[in-house]
């Protein structure tokens, strides 16, 4: 009995980590963090799944490609009824008559030289393959700066509903405080409304910060290719670096250019571009190929018997074949000069390529310094305002203040807390933009 409950208890356990929205079986964590993200973002995201397709086909085209220097065989078996009417030489006028036969024949080409089209068609889909594959890690380079920016703005919203609750937390105190004080005459109505209206604010800021969560979470679920129905939360790290030191904008630029896959993959372009042209040049030269064939027949009003016909219609066929372009008719001409355009097409995209990724480096760098700046000062501002407050908040208990007074430091300290929290969440996330471009995996 013990046993049949425990083998209960497994399949349980089995069962509810069964992915039940039509993905591979996973283990669901309660909360995932951000390296769960994107993991789980480089397996079911829908674009890179159809670019691995895409590098499948590339890889099918590759294969054909190699297979096309070999010689090419195949057989036909034909099999002939007739039914005809045909002169009687014997008694005079037609007689039906009805025939067999039968065709065989096996029969083989290979091209021995094609001035190097196939040669030069096996490298362009090599390159294609390799293209394929940097297209793939493109895209994941993207998701991965998706999902993490959704990420940190969840992690954004949840500090600014624990700052909100505070706040509100505290509003409520000094309302009952106000109430008090009223109670005993020791300040006017308007104090006490003012106070009132100063909970319902922050109250609204709560929920408004609870909405911003909601819709961070499902922005990020659907990123992830989440169903709605899916309970989902992130984890929140212990800390959060915010500032760093950054490595010097030429050397991180250098870098991006050598290895970020948009730019192999625009050099690429220009690779494929120029064997097109080869491959178009090849069809001024002569093609040489080589044909043989075997075929043997049958039919059943010869007097031989089968095996005999077979023998006695027996052939063998060599021959070779040489074919030389002599007028096409422009043609050839077209594809040329189409081809040079094609690579001095693929020579602007690369061009392109590399000075958008400069100039986007480039504003990941200024990114990085404008915000840890407005950082720095955020936390000063937080800081000074925070005391402020605090003061200011002591000074109402003893009636060292007004209400009016007070709650202008408060305003002062809650614009300060939401540039803080701001500022901390974006400096962080541009830090990180900036390392990834050098080659940094995204870490929290």
């Amino acid at each position: 009995m013990a046993r049949k409950i425990l083998s209960f208890l497994v399949c349980s356990a089995c069962f509810a980590h069964v992915n039940l929205y039509g993905q591979d079986s996973v283990q669901t964590p309660v909360k995932w963090d951000l390296q769960t993200c994107l993991d789980y973002a480089s397996k079911n995201n829908y674009q890179l799944n159809s670019l691995r397709l895409s590098k499948q086909t590339s890889e099918e085209s590759l294969l054909l490609s190699k297979a096309a220097v070999l010689p090419g065989i195949s057989g036909t078996a034909t099999e002939y009824y007739t039914h005809s009417k045909n002169a009687n030489p014997v008694v005079g006028g037609f007689q039906t008559e009805s025939s067999f036969s039968s065709n065989y024949s096996v029969s083989s080409t290979w091209t021995l030289f094609n001035g190097g089209y196939l040669k030069e068609d096996i490298k362009q889909k090599n390159l294609e393959v390799n293209s394929a594959s940097l297209s793939i890690v493109q895209q994941q380079d993207d998701i991965t700066l998706q999902v993490t920016q959704a990420y940190l703005n969840i992690l954004l919203s949840k500090e600014n509903i624990v700052y909100e609750q505070d706040l509100l937390n505290t509003s409520q105190s000094q309302l009952k405080q106000g109430q008090q004080q009223f109670d005993a005459g020791s300040i006017a109505k308007k104090d006490l409304v003012t106070l009132q209206a100063q909970l319902a604010t922050d109250k609204y800021n709560l929920v408004s910060a609870q909405n911003a969560q909601r819709q961070n979470i499902l922005t990020l679920k659907q990123l992830l290719l989440l169903p709605s129905e899916f309970a989902f939360d992130i984890a929140v790290p212990d800390t959060l670096i915010a500032t760093a030191l950054i490595a010097n904008l030429e050397d991180v630029q250098k870098v991006a250019l050598d290895t970020r896959p948009e730019v192999k993959i625009s050099e690429l372009g220009v690779q494929v571009a120029r064997l097109d042209l080869a491959k178009a040049k090849a069809e001024y030269l002569p093609t040489a190929s080589v044909g043989a064939a075997l075929s043997t027949g049958y039919s059943n009003n010869a007097s031989d018997a089968y095996l005999k016909q077979l023998d006695n219609n027996f052939y063998q066929q060599l021959g070779l074949t040489l074919s030389v372009p002599i007028f096409t008719r422009r043609v050839n001409k077209t594809n040329v000069e189409k081809s040079k355009i094609e690579v001095d097409q693929a020579d602007l995209t690369l061009k392109n390529t590399k000075t958008v990724l400069s100039q986007t480096v480039e504003q990941a760098y200024i990114n990085v310094l404008n915000a840890q700046g407005q950082y720095d000062a955020a936390v000063e501002q937080v800081t000074a305002t925070r005391e402020g407050y605090r003061i200011a908040t002591e000074e109402l208990k003893v009636g060292a203040v007004n209400t009016v007074e007070m709650l202008v430091q408060k305003n002062l300290y809650v614009q300060a807390l939401q540039n803080y929290i701001q500022a901390k969440y974006s400096a962080a996330l541009n830090i990180r933009i900036y390392n990834f471009y050098k080659g940094d995996p995204i870490k929290l």
